[in-house]
Formats: C-alpha cells, sequence, structure tokens
C-alpha cells in the first residue's frame, strides 16, 4: 500500500487554503520553439517563500501534535525548506532550528531567519547539515522536520499536480526536478491517479543523480558529494519513502549539466522574465537540450519549482552567458605607448559597432617592453561574426589584438 495517496494530497491543499498560492501557468512560445513541444510553465518561484517548498512544510507543521508543537521542530534544509518550516513554525508559534549547509545561498540564510528561526549552519553540503540536525533532535528531543522523505511534506507538494491538472486538463507530460524525490512523488502519485496515461520525468543534476542511480540499480545508493548550480537538488541519497514511489510512478528520470543549468537560467530571465534558480530550471535545460524524448508536439508542463537564487550568481552567470552567446568579448592587445595611438584603437572599435565596457591599460608587465602598453578591452558585441570581424580589422591596422 502507498505512503502517500490522493486523499492525503487533498487533505493537504484544504489546510494549504489561504496559505499556498495557486500559482500561475503560463505558455511559453519560447522554449516551446526551442523544445519543439507546447511548454506550460508552472510558475512555483513566484510561491510564497519564493519555492514550492512551502507547501509540504506547512502541511507537515500544520499537521504536528500539541506535545510536538511545544517541543519545537528541527529541519535540514538547503534553503527554501527553511524557509518553509519556518514560516510555518512562525504561524503556529512553533520555535524552529533549521540546519543547513555553510555555502547556502546568503538569500536563503537572511530569508530564513526573517521568519524567526534558529539558523545552524553545518558543512559544505546538504548531508552535512541533515547530519546536524539528526544531532539535534536527539539531544534536544526536537521533533525532525525532514524535507522529503515524509508522507505528510510528500503529500503537500502533491498539491502542485491538482493544480495543474485543473488549470491545463490536456497535460501529456509534467517535467519536474529530482533531489531526495519528495516533489515529483506527490506530483506523481496526485497526477497518476487523476490521469492514468500521463507521463511523469525527473531531471537531476549530472553531478549528484542519486535516485537515477537508484532506481537504475533497484537499490538506494548513496553518490559522492557535488557542488551545482542547483543546489536545492544536491541530495546525495535518497528517501526509502521518495524512492519507492519514484519506482511506482515515475516514468523516467534525465541529467543535466551545469552549463546547461546555466543556459537555461538565463534563457529565462531573457525571454521568459522570469528569475529561477538553478533547480527551477532544471526541467527547461532538459528541454532545451532535448533531453527528453517522445514528446515531440505533446503538452508538457515543466515545473520552474524555486526562485531564492543569490544576485551574485545571476551576475556570474548572465556575464558567462554572454561570453558564450559572443555578446561579450574581451581582447588583450600591446601596442605603442603615444598619445595617439590609443585614440587609434578605439575609434576601430567604434566604428565596428562594438560598446566598450571597461578599458585598462598597463605599461608594468613583466613581459611588456619599454615603450609599449598592454591594453585590455572589455566589448559589448552581436554575435561570433562581430567578434572576429573586429579582431580581423584590428590586426590589418596594426594591432594585433587576441581574445581572452
Amino acid at each position: 500500500m502507498d505512503t502517500v495517496t490522493l486523499d492525503m494530497v487533498r487533505a493537504a491543499k484544504e489546510r494549504l487554503n489561504g496559505v499556498a498560492q495557486h500559482t500561475a501557468i503560463m505558455q511559453s512560445t519560447a522554449v516551446s520553439t526551442c523544445s519543439h513541444c507546447n511548454v506550460f510553465l508552472k510558475m512555483e518561484n513566484l510561491q510564497r517563500t519564493g519555492s514550492f517548498k512551502l507547501r509540504g512544510a506547512y502541511n507537515k507543521v500544520a499537521s504536528l501534535s500539541e506535545a510536538e508543537k511545544v517541543r519545537g521542530i528541527v529541519a535540514s534544509s538547503a534553503g527554501n525548506h527553511a524557509q518553509g518550516v519556518a514560516l510555518a513554525a512562525s504561524e503556529y508559534g512553533v520555535k524552529a532550528t533549521i540546519c543547513m549547509p555553510s555555502n547556502a545561498p546568503l538569500s536563503k540564510i537572511d530569508a530564513t531567519r526573517s521568519y524567526g528561526a534558529d539558523v545552524v549552519l553545518a558543512g559544505d553540503f546538504y548531508s552535512d547539515a541533515y547530519d546536524k540536525a539528526c544531532e539535534l533532535e536527539k539531544e534536544k528531543g526536537l521533533t525532525f522536520c525532514h524535507p522529503f522523505n515524509d508522507p505528510l511534506v510528500i503529500a503537500g507538494q502533491g498539491t502542485i499536480a491538482l493544480e495543474i491538472l485543473e488549470d491545463v486538463p490536456e497535460t501529456d507530460v509534467i517535467v519536474v526536478p529530482i533531489g531526495g524525490g519528495g516533489l515529483i512523488s506527490g506530483i506523481a502519485v496526485a497526477a497518476k491517479a487523476l490521469k492514468p496515461s500521463i507521463r511523469i520525468v525527473g531531471v537531476q543534476t549530472a553531478g549528484m543523480p542519486s535516485m537515477k542511480v537508484s532506481v537504475e540499480g533497484d537499490k538506494l545508493t548513496t553518490v559522492p558529494s557535488h557542488k551545482s548550480l542547483a543546489d536545492g537538488i544536491t541530495v546525495s541519497t535518497p528517501g526509502d519513502v521518495t524512492f519507492e514511489l519514484v519506482k511506482k510512478y515515475v516514468d523516467d528520470i534525465v541529467t543535466v549539466d551545469e552549463s546547461e543549468i546555466a543556459g537555461a537560467i538565463l534563457f529565462l530571465l531573457e525571454r521568459v522574465k522570469t528569475a529561477a534558480e538553478g533547480a527551477g530550471a532544471c526541467p527547461v535545460a532538459a528541454l532545451m537540450n532535448h533531453k527528453i524524448t517522445g514528446i515531440e508536439g505533446k503538452n508538457v508542463v515543466a515545473l520552474v519549482s524555486g526562485g531564492n537564487i543569490d544576485v551574485n550568481i545571476i551576475d556570474r552567470i548572465i556575464n558567462n552567458g554572454l561570453v558564450q552567446s559572443w555578446r561579450r568579448a574581451y581582447f588583450d592587445v600591446v601596442v605603442e605607448d603615444r598619445p595617439y595611438v590609443l585614440a587609434s584603437l578605439t575609434k576601430l572599435v567604434s566604428d565596428s559597432n562594438a560598446n566598450i565596457l571597461s578599458i585598462f591599460h598597463d605599461r608594468s608587465q613583466r613581459d611588456i617592453e619599454v615603450g609599449y602598453v598592454h591594453v585590455a578591452l572589455e566589448l559589448e558585441t552581436m554575435n561570433e561574426e562581430h567578434v572576429q570581424g573586429l579582431l580581423k580589422t584590428l590586426r590589418a591596422n596594426g594591432f594585433p589584438a587576441v581574445l581572452r
């Protein structure tokens, strides 16, 4: 018998009325075009606390006994579950202690504290935070709110499937990120109960495909910890509850690498005008890079599971993406150290319709001869043809520029 049922998901929906938002589903022409299917985005990045995690966390806390609430609760999280638990605890007047990796995004740490929870930073990975939470559970007699391996949490996440099939009943495929498996388990249980023909596809990072490896080997398997842009799904070992549900209800699991995740984050920012964290961008990354077969012309819902991404990471992703797409270029050139030379160089750049974002010249480098200067240019460009054409023009005019 399943540990999670459609009736449990429906009960969770009742508890979440007035708490969790029924988030929008928007059809994305941009993602559809590059994926060759009809893509709808389920915008859980616009949920309260910026993530779907509120659903499961609130359902768990709301179901605690009065004695458990008095003792207090403890949770481990890379950030999103932390905020959901902290918000739910604050509404019920329950003292919450949240263990998080020390390198969790500052935005997630600060947000968790803003809801009144005590934050304990432990180690570099989710597994370290989990171990610390288990230690505090035993030491202080706290109730542990597991981020994924708990039927009440799973049922709360499953409420997303009810909304998807209410809003887009013609859905053929739902694509969901997988960490420990709580989200996809809840969605799969509810969606398959309501529409048995629906296909559920999970997406993991190539660096930590713990659920994929476990399912393929038919046993719970731990994979080495690995840093990822998708910090919310970097789970070394799936839960035993979620493992059994995924084996039964999930049709396929694919992986995406770090460059594909970064590309999807940038694509969603620029083309869809929405901010997604790494985990939330994984389903779109899988679609854009054609990791899922048999979906041509199908109605596909991709879950944008969260939007709690640090602005510093966004800045790095944007800069890297602009370089990869040849819309930003870095040139190095050694020129004669005379007054008119720099003006001549910048005029050639200007005439090519490239925009100078920054320029730096240095006479003190060890390999620069006396009478010469190294000039570094950061340029806003249009495409690879534009960059290569400018390089050719500079070299033809006596400026031996190279791409950095």
